[in-house]
């Protein structure tokens, strides 16, 4: 009883002292600029650094694909859709290819919803296999690197290990065709099968117009703690607990949904949006991957990211500073996550603040329709900006050979 009033008291002096703070904050309208080259490599312009071929393919590998399923347009994955329609008009784009830096193959590998919504990986092998079999019977330019001047976006759970169970997409391993190529992919986990050395890591694609009309006033006082809306259990995928999100989720559950900081359920309202713009801090747990779209909701909307996922690697890294504007919290620190979070000073809570409040820290995490300077496209295109030039090495001499066609599970290599 003595700990419950505690944990009263010390809400009602925290909530009291914030309005105030927060009050402040509004007034100045403070932003804070990144520090340092992040800040730099932010603001990068990508046009005039880098050309790019994009790959003339059959409808049947895009716009078909998506023809069937409209949904695709809207889902987490929806950047492979969107970088292809960006790279079609951007001035990146060259129509020559023997002036390319890189060549792009687009071929949408996550359009295969169920009725829920949820993608299936599975004929996705097939059909980057069957893409990359066209583009090197027809152009010559994958053969004369075998692909390491490519780049392909896989933004499905684990990238371009094409399953949603981690343990079955560790089985699988990177599709080899891709062995040599850049990657582009939402999936990021150190020491991982399925992250590639040298893959660009980006966010995952949250509708920029629906968030926006969301909007609330910049004075609204934050005056909710902790705020998160989702799953704590995967009944119907691990009905024995403890697998999915590694029982960190469900840690938050049994730790915290009495506790009067926290507003955590699995209700998501129609004032999600709204809400996360009255917290202070956000969870984005792991989910059956380290990443979700919580991450970049939360930067949008100015709440200070916390984030519990062990060795995730996190979007555009060399140019948003995320140890300074996310809080990072162990999984297995799960249980004291309230300690932690009330031990922040408030000093440091808006710094956080005024960096999140800095609108090119947005900009990079969303795919804006149009375009704008510094979005997520941009940082993409950046990312490939800054590994170029390309080694000699990369060229494969007269009979050389790496790639193994024939490697892989047997039902990858039916056609498509």
């Amino acid at each position: 009883m003595r700990n419950r009033r505690w944990v009263f008291a010390f809400l009602l002096w925290f909530v009291a002292f914030w309005r105030i703070e927060a009050f402040k904050f509004h007034r100045a309208q403070k932003t804070e600029r990144i520090s340092g080259s992040a800040g730099d490599v932010l603001e990068d312009d990508p046009v005039g650094r880098l050309k790019v071929f994009v790959y003339e393919l059959p409808s049947k590998y895009n716009k078909k694909i998506l023809q069937k399923d409209p949904r695709c347009l809207t889902h987490m994955f929806a950047a492979e859709i969107f970088m292809h329609r960006f790279l079609l008009s951007s001035p990146v784009r060259t129509l020559n290819p023997d002036e390319a830096d890189w060549f792009y193959t687009p071929v949408y590998t996550t359009c295969d919803l169920t009725p829920n919504g949820l993608p299936l990986p599975f004929k996705s092998p097939r059909i980057m296999r069957s893409a990359i079999q066209l583009i090197s019977s027809n152009w010559p330019y994958w053969n004369a690197t075998e692909g390491a001047n490519h780049f392909f976006i896989v933004p499905h759970d684990f990238g371009a290990c094409f399953h949603y169970l981690e343990e079955k997409a560790i089985e699988r391993g990177i599709l080899p065709l891709l062995q040599r190529a850049t990657l582009v992919q939402t999936f990021g986990q150190r020491n991982h099968v399925c992250l590639k050395h040298g893959s660009i890591i980006i966010p995952p694609y949250a509708p920029p117009q629906k968030m926006q009309a969301h909007l609330i006033s910049p004075g609204t006082p934050r005056s909710i703690f902790v705020y998160f809306r989702g799953l704590f259990y995967d009944v119907g995928n691990d009905p024995e607990g403890g697998y999915y999100a590694r029982g960190a989720r469900a840690s938050v559950w049994e730790n915290f949904k009495d506790n009067p900081l926290f507003d955590i359920s699995t209700e998501h309202p129609t004032t999600y949006y709204e809400d996360m713009q009255r917290a202070i801090f956000c969870l984005c747990p792991l989910g059956w991957a380290p990443w979700s779209p919580r991450l970049v909701e939360a930067v949008v909307f100015g709440c200070i990211p916390v984030i519990i996922a062990d060795d995730i690697v996190l979007p555009f890294a060399d140019a948003i500073p995320w140890e300074d504007i996310g809080v990072f919290v162990a999984e297995k620190d799960v249980p004291r996550l309230d300690t932690i979070l009330t031990s922040i000073p408030i000093k440091e809570i808006l710094r956080k603040q005024r960096l999140l409040a800095n609108p090119s820290m947005k900009q990079a995490m969303l795919f804006p329709q149009p375009a704008q300077a510094r979005d997520a496209f941009h940082q993409i295109l950046n990312g490939l900006a800054r590994k170029l030039p390309h080694d000699r090495s990369i060229y494969m001499r007269s009979g050389e050979s790496i790639l193994n066609w024939t490697a892989g599970p047997v039902a990858d290599l039916k056609p498509w």
